[in-house]
């Protein structure tokens, strides 16, 4: 147990960290980009390299690629139907930011320092379903209620192709089931780089760390946090009670169900013309408490 507050404790020092040097002005906010930058297209796809160099996957946990495309669809039904009687904006709004997951900076870093091998492999697969949910998915959707206008298939596989590290669970994937290995160069540079994902992801939540917004909007944090959290907690129990994968596995897909709001929301509230500033405080608010919840569960699962 105090090897695991020590970690979790590490973790939110560098979060911390990051917060207080963009306060003195070492970091600037036009920082977080370059920071996010680094982390999702070279640590991350470098951490993806080393959790899937070396291990066969076997076939049946190709589900879990299903499984995080079915929780976002869950929480873009929710945002829209719990809101049937309310404008478009707020139908898409909700729709966008309750959907998606905040994997790559934020779940693999606890996964790879609290999980084992499969743990990570999990978290990756379930990641390349998540993605097209956060990468596009929920985007379009929530633009055809606002808008009026049909869903755009070509849009979403843009978006996808133009992701690093979707690009590479795909590719990634593909060598492992048909047993291409790593060449060793790579895998040896691939380590170094993403032995640095976890600091690198930690650091640019700090940076990019914020609350706006005004106490009206209150009301609909909590709203929106409470079904969040709420179906996250069910999602959580049945990964974990009622799955037939090995512990690690489910381990993994507690965090998963429990994680952030998709690093990219505010971004595309912002396209959609919603309200950023309540969007970046809902993403924030949720990282503090995913960060409470799962470093509890991790002191009650390991």
């Amino acid at each position: 147990m105090l090897d695991i507050l020590t970690r979790a404790g590490c973790f939110v020092a560098i979060i911390v960290l990051g917060y207080f040097l963009k306060k003195i002005g070492f970091f600037k906010q036009e920082d977080f980009t370059i920071l996010s930058r680094i982390t999702i297209r070279i640590t991350l796809p470098a951490a993806i390299i080393t959790s899937f160099g070396g291990k066969e996957i076997d076939l049946s946990l190709l589900i879990l690629v299903l499984l995080g495309l079915g929780c976002g669809v869950i929480y873009i039904c929710l945002g829209f139907f719990t809101n049937l009687h309310k404008s478009k904006e707020q139908r898409a709004f909700d729709m966008l930011n309750l959907a998606g997951y905040n994997i790559g900076t934020f779940v693999i870093p606890f996964a790879q320092s609290f999980l084992g091998p499969m743990g990570v492999i999990a978290t990756s697969l379930f990641d390349t379903g998540n993605a097209v949910v956060c990468l596009g998915g929920a985007y379009s959707l929530a633009r055809m209620v606002q808008e009026g206008q049909g869903f755009s298939l070509k849009r979403l596989l843009q978006s996808l192709l133009r992701s690093v590290p979707f690009v590479c669970y795909v590719i990634m994937l593909g060598m492992n089931l048909l047993r291409i290995s790593v060449p060793g160069p790579v895998m040896s540079c691939a380590e170094i780089i993403g032995s640095a994902n976890a600091f690198m992801a930690m650091l640019t939540i700090g940076v990019g760390f914020k609350l706006e917004g005004d106490r009206s909007q209150i009301s609909t944090i909590v709203r929106l946090i409470l079904i969040r959290y709420g179906i996250g907690a069910i999602l959580a129990a049945l990964f974990y009670f009622c799955l037939p994968f090995e512990l690690e596995v489910r381990q993994a897909l507690v965090i998963l169900a429990l994680s952030p709001i998709g690093s990219a929301v505010p971004a595309f509230t912002g396209e959609l013309k919603g309200n950023v500033g309540l969007s970046s405080a809902l993403n924030s608010i949720s990282i503090v408490i995913s960060i409470v919840i799962i470093v509890s569960l991790l002191m009650v699962m390991l």
